[in-house]
């Protein structure tokens, strides 16, 4: 049985494997990426999905400006198992998410995706034409959903990051981290 829950700190190894099976290395350079690069999650709104405890789906939404300091949310990555797609779970991920963010007082979300798989969650390009993404991008794949009337209303610009930035490693556990990966040489024989 499939559970939606928010995603905990533990989930990040199975997350992150999870994305790479979905979209492999190209993740890291399409435009969304770079405005999620360094930050956090807005808060309360990462989900997974679950079967029998295997991480089998993901969703976040993260903090940006859509474009004049207007305040938005940016969806992505929505991502589901090879071995799991279609079978609605990808829906559940959406589902939750959008209502968590409309009960949490957002006023919009914003990605970048298929229109005819994100128009049945209500979203459009009929409020993003004056918007762009940092990057390379199709224009008809920028998509907006308001959760409030008139959110998305002469939104205009470059969406931009305001999320909470993503905390460094302290330097004693990289180098820490890096000496335990460190190729042990071999101890030279005497002649």
């Amino acid at each position: 049985m499939i559970a939606i829950r928010q995603e905990r700190k533990t989930d990040a190894s199975a997350r992150e494997l999870l994305l790479d099976r979905a979209y492999g290395p190209a993740r890291f350079t399409k435009c969304s990426a770079r405005l999620r690069e360094d930050r956090l999650p807005a808060q309360g709104l990462s989900f997974v999905a679950t079967e029998g405890g295997a991480i089998v789906g993901s969703v976040r939404l993260w903090d940006v400006s859509a474009g004049s300091g207007r305040r938005a949310l940016l969806l992505g990555p929505l991502a589901v198992s090879p071995e799991h797609q279609s079978k609605g779970i990808g829906g559940k991920l959406m589902k939750q998410a959008i209502a968590t963010a409309r009960m949490r007082g957002h006023g919009a979300i914003l990605l970048v995706g298929d229109a005819p798989y994100y128009g049945r969650f209500g979203f459009s390009a009929e409020k993003t034409a004056s918007l762009a993404m940092p990057g390379a991008y199709q224009q008809d794949r920028l998509l907006g959903l308001e959760l409030q009337a008139g959110a998305l209303d002469g939104a205009s610009g470059t969406i931009g990051a305001t999320g909470r930035f993503a905390p460094k490693p302290e330097l004693g556990v990289l180098v820490a981290a890096a000496s335990n990966r460190a190729v042990k040489r071999p101890t030279p024989r005497a002649a």
